[in-house]
């Protein structure tokens, strides 16, 4: 996802890019600008992003930190976890720069205002790509148990960079060209600004660039995997065993499409309304802000499910967890590869049913 978004929506949301039918722009948005108090708005992002700042550097720094003693038994999911937390750890780096952008003006110049929106976009794509390649190496393991060991390294070790952080650094291009500082009077504000006379347009490329790569694409991946984990996890026998690593599978879709799909509806329609295939009221104009205010940050706090979802519920990573902070650097490093080869005993398909030990 891009800061066009955000700064579209509830932090400098500019209601002419709605359909005003015959009323002329400042009549519109006269009428229209004022869905959520500045006073409302002041508070609740800085707060918002307050307690998913803390939230995010906590976890991820742990699983960052964790992973870092455990250097040599690093599995390929552990990998995973790395980036995934690498990821929502530079994204929530950010959000002090907006906690302050909202609660007054921008006071951090030019270059910090391309450079955040670059760091911004990056990581909030790749973090979500990140899951669908978890979901990846999840379907590999469990479905295809026997033969998966050497696609799951490709996949872990080339072909994430190739497919996640390459196409989330080649986003940032719009970033680099359109993110600027504007003076608008009583405040100075940083985003993305277009050409005049084609700004619908742009507006509406990028709104669905994040709909199909931040959203659709990674979900159905995501969604698909997951769905044909569960009928293999079904069958067969040890039922009763496999049910933990079948509430997980359901939990872990839950929270991605729980937090992003309300987001993803609204500036969906969002953006319908700015390319005027829809017209609606300036009542719903104003509740389709709200939504999108609201959403948005829960949307955000999918970076401080990652840490627990996709590590802390793992056995293997608590007793690494409780390895790296009761005994010193060098004895924990002698203790992991042992557990390690405790873990490689179990068959693929056990390893993976649990979900959180490979």
């Amino acid at each position: 996802m891009s800061r066009t978004v955000v700064e579209t929506t509830f932090l400098d949301l500019n209601l002419t890019d709605f359909g005003s039918g015959d009323m002329s722009d400042e009549m519109y948005e006269e009428l229209c600008n004022s869905a959520l108090s500045e006073d409302f708005k002041k508070i609740f992002l800085p707060t918002i992003y307050g307690v998913i700042f803390v939230l995010g550097i906590v976890g991820n720094g742990l699983v960052i930190l964790v992973m870092g003693y455990q250097k040599k038994s690093r599995t390929m999911t552990d990998k995973y976890r790395l980036h995934l937390s690498i990821a929502d750890l530079l994204f929530v780096l950010t959000l002090p720069f907006w906690a302050v952008d909202a609660a007054s003006s921008w006071h951090f110049g030019g270059f910090l205002c391309v450079g955040v929106h670059m760091i911004y976009t990056v990581n909030l794509y790749s973090s979500v790509l990140i899951l669908a390649f978890i979901s990846l190496d999840r379907y590999l393991a469990v479905v295809h148990a026997t033969n998966s060991q050497a696609p799951r390294k490709l996949l872990a070790e080339k072909v994430i960079y190739l497919c996640v952080w390459l196409p989330a650094a080649l986003l940032t291009v719009p970033d680099l060209v359109f993110a600027k500082v504007h003076d608008v009077g009583s405040r100075i504000t940083c985003q993305r600004t277009y050409p005049a006379d084609t700004h619908q347009i742009w507006a509406a490329v990028f709104y669905f660039q994040h709909i199909l790569v931040g959203f659709l694409l990674p979900g159905l991946i995501i969604l698909t995997c997951y769905c044909i984990i569960i009928c293999k996890l079904s069958q067969g026998s040890k039922v009763h065993q496999k049910r933990k690593a079948l509430k997980t599978t359901i939990i872990l879709i839950l929270c991605f499409f729980g937090c992003w799909l309300p987001y993803c509806v609204g500036i969906f329609v969002h953006t319908l309304d700015t390319l005027e295939v829809i017209s609606i009221s300036c009542t719903m104009i104003q509740s389709l802000e709200k939504w999108i205010f609201v959403t948005e940050a829960l949307a955000f706090f999918h970076c401080c499910l990652n840490p627990i979802l996709y590590a802390f519920l793992g056995v293997k990573f608590k007793k690494s967890a409780r390895n790296a902070f009761s005994s010193s650097r060098g004895s924990s490093r002698k203790m992991l590869p042992k557990k390690r080869g405790v873990i490689s005993s179990v068959s693929t398909e056990s390893e993976s049913s649990s979900f959180h030990s490979s």
